[in-house]
């Protein structure tokens, strides 16, 4: 189990949490979540409230997908569920740690090592396991660029 693994299990099951903008504001069928051979124990949806008025025209999602079985390849789905999310429209998706999203930190620099994977349509998804990564100027350009993408993305 790789470093991001373990701080996805803090409170037990492993909680793989995804936000993603420009999918619309409708939940998907949690069968969706059936990738990479993995389905989650649970997929728990939420249309987060007071969006701002750019990112309402493209909306918001965030998916908690609840992992009981701690020892899944869990950085194997976690790429294939950010392609899943980018993979019918023009968006903007990543995962995150827990507490790590707030409308005026999206994908800043500021919240760059709570941020462990990232995808935009028509890329490939990235995702990390260790924290040294997490924590690496390297690192911190990448979401910028992904900031970047979104930003266009709203405009």
């Amino acid at each position: 189990m790789n470093e991001v693994q373990e701080g996805l299990c803090f409170a037990g099951p492993a909680v793989v949490t995804l936000f993603v903008i420009g999918a619309g504001n409708e939940p998907l069928p949690p069968e969706t979540f059936r990738l990479a051979g993995l389905a989650p124990d649970e997929v728990r949806p939420f249309t987060l409230q007071e969006q701002p008025a750019a990112i309402a025209s493209l909306g918001l999602m965030s998916y908690d997908l609840i992992f009981h079985d701690t020892s899944l390849a869990l950085a194997t789905y976690t790429c294939e569920a950010l392609r899943r999310l980018c993979a019918d429209s023009r968006a903007v998706a990543w995962a995150g740690f827990e507490g790590s999203f707030h409308y005026d930190h999206l994908l800043t620099e500021d919240i760059a090592s709570s941020v462990y994977g990232y995808c935009a349509s028509g890329a490939e998804p990235v995702v990390a396991g260790d924290f040294a990564t997490l924590c690496s100027a390297a690192w911190r350009q990448r979401i910028a660029e992904t900031r970047a993408t979104l930003q266009e993305l709203l405009h």
